[in-house]
């Protein structure tokens, strides 16, 4: 096939065995690559039940045909396992240069298998590939391990690392490249940790074939015309994702207080604006994009000294407001601190705030208070090291709402802390959130500027949510597994074209959005295969039993009617039954009906 290499490496640390295998055509056809692929690999490799931090789970290192391409936002490459955080399906998509060295190492996937009996670092070029010994490296931070990689082996290699937390098992520890960039939520990093995985280090000098080179490269030409002539580019460009961080708290969206409220009086403190004033130094972008969208940030200030690519908005929202954390070189300072521990800054932000009002109603006897700047900072490192209090705090709201209780303000779906959106002020995201394949998540489905700018009507309505939300996730599947990246403003067409002329498929409109839902039926039933169902697509009870205080939004709230309206009609969108699982018909239509 032509923009793939057609090879995936297959490692299993448990007997210390490397074998190259080819990819194989029809699968990779069906499923495409990335989240897709690594989805298929995934339901075929794991029983039901497995533990995600036993040797048996499997962790796989995913590119996708337009990987390392002339294409816009193509150097990126993403994760799939089952998480340690949720115990269901998950992929974790990630930027910079790791996914472009992969494949011109030669490799599609990587896939690793077992667990070693000490610390090892997977060393893989075009030439050779190997398992190491990195006990010098156990009990590092990410920063210093990619610094001392790249020294021992090259500055033209490209790490995917875990830190302290992922040696520590914390269920959501994640996985670091490029020093700033992170395999986010779930968990990763911890099944990283749990195989003795200390990094994986790739280089490599192979080409890409392209079925019609030309073609392509006039593809790729009105692609980045498209990108540059969009008139939100210029925004995304100067301020990066904090650019939403002044229009969500004017939308009464903002978490604030661990979701208590949706308006956070100080934003503007911490908004991309302020960013841009105060702490930003340089642009940067993946290679090849042409958004740049990545704030380098730094401070030599005495009480806040660092140096980070950040914080994007969602740490703004989670680290920021939802713990009252007014000061932009506090959360700046932060994310760079979870950056080197190997922290999700989402899952981080929503522990520590719900960590807060535990102290509030004594649950915890510590006492953690909202707004403290040097609280939240020992919290971080005692999370990222599982000491004291922070081994508690490392197993996630829900498993600590199970322990002392606090389970009416625990801030999750299916295990995942929610991200920087209060669904209340934007019912699809309700939706987005209750049925997302990897838990709490607005990744699957956006539909918060839709919303916000009035393209959804009416406002705090059910009305459309359903088939926005099963578009959005279909389509997310299918970008997800080329794999790109989901911020650049084109269509399906756009990406149609490119992968077309690449891989020389024969996508249409209707194939390539049936792909996409054959992939979300797909880790649909690993997940009903771990036992999740329609009881399992719920929200916090805050957002159902607690209407917003204040904002645009006030008095509003998500009752079990509304969402079971909503799920009613996705369902039947989806052709799945009342309880949420596909039916027979439906995988019929898709080909998945073996499974």
């Amino acid at each position: 096939m032509f923009s793939y290499t057609n090879k995936f490496l297959d490692v299993n640390l448990t007997h210390g065995k490397i074998e190259t295998k080819n990819l194989d055509e029809k699968t990779a056809e069906k499923f495409v690559g990335g989240k897709g692929l690594g989805a298929k690999i995934l339901y075929d490799s794991l029983k039901k039940n497995t533990n995600p931090l036993s040797p048996e789970n499997i962790i796989i290192f995913a590119t996708g045909p337009l990987t390392g391409t002339l294409a816009p936002s193509s150097a990126r490459w993403c994760v799939v396992t089952k998480s340690p955080l949720t115990n269901i399906f998950l992929d974790s998509q990630v930027g910079g240069s790791f996914g472009v060295k992969m494949k011109k190492a030669g490799y599609d996937i990587i896939i690793v298998r077992g667990k070693s009996s000490s610390p090892v670092y997977l060393n893989v070029t075009d030439e050779n590939s190997e398992i190491v010994d990195a006990e010098n490296l156990w009990g590092k931070g990410c920063f210093y391990t990619e610094k001392t990689l790249k020294k021992e082996l090259g500055k033209n290699i490209s790490v995917a690392s875990i830190g302290n937390a992922g040696e520590k098992l914390v269920r959501y520890a994640c996985i670091s490249t490029d020093m700033y960039r992170q395999a986010g939520r779930g968990g990763a990093g911890a099944v990283m940790g749990s195989k003795n995985l200390k990094a994986v280090a790739v280089k490599g000098n192979k080409k890409i074939d392209y079925a019609e080179p030309e073609k392509f490269k006039e593809n790729v030409k009105k692609a980045f015309k498209n990108v540059k002539e969009h008139h939100f580019t210029p925004l995304r460009s100067r301020y990066g994702t904090p650019v939403w961080v002044n229009p969500v708290n004017e939308g009464g969206l903002l978490p604030t207080r661990n979701f208590q409220k949706g308006v956070f009086e100080h934003a503007d403190e911490i908004s991309g604006e302020k960013m841009k004033e105060t702490i930003v130094v340089k642009d940067e972008s993946c290679p090849g994009c042409p958004i740049k969208c990545w704030k380098h940030s730094k401070s030599k200030n005495n009480n806040y000294s660092f140096e980070v690519v950040g914080p994007e908005y969602e740490t703004i929202a989670l680290i920021g407001s939802n713990n009252m954390i007014r000061s932009i070189k506090a959360i700046a300072l932060a994310n760079q601190l979870c950056d080197d521990f190997g922290l999700d800054t989402i899952s981080t932000g929503d522990v520590i705030a719900f960590a807060s009002e535990c102290s509030e109603k004594g649950l915890i006897k510590e006492n953690i208070g909202f707004g403290d700047e040097e609280k939240l900072i020992e919290l971080i490192k005692k999370i990222g090291k599982r000491e004291d209090i922070g081994d508690l705090l490392a197993e996630g709201v829900k498993r600590i709402s199970e322990k002392i209780g606090g389970k009416d303000f625990a801030m999750h779906v299916k295990g995942m802390e929610i991200p920087g959106y209060d669904p209340r002020g934007a019912f699809g995201m309700a939706l987005a959130y209750a049925t997302s394949d990897r838990g709490g998540c607005h990744q699957r489905a956006w539909t918060v500027r839709a919303e916000l700018q009035g393209n959804l009507k009416p406002a705090y309505s059910t009305e459309g949510r359903a088939r926005f939300v099963k578009d959005g996730q279909d389509s997310n599947a299918m970008l997800f597994s080329l794999v790109l990246c989901d911020f650049m403003p084109l269509g399906a067409e756009d990406y149609i074209e490119l992968l077309n002329s690449a891989a020389g498929f024969d996508f249409t409109i209707e194939e390539y959005m049936k792909t996409g839902e054959c992939i979300w039926n797909l880790t649909r039933m690993f997940n009903i295969r771990e036992g999740i169902t329609r009881k399992d697509d719920n929200l916090p009870k805050r957002f159902m039993n607690e209407p917003l205080p204040d904002g645009p939004a006030k008095g509003q709230k998500i009752t079990k009617e509304i969402l079971d309206k909503m799920l009613d009609e996705y369902y039947a969108l989806r052709g799945w039954d009342e309880n949420g699982i596909p039916k027979k018909e439906k995988l019929e239509e898709l080909g998945l009906v073996n499974i």
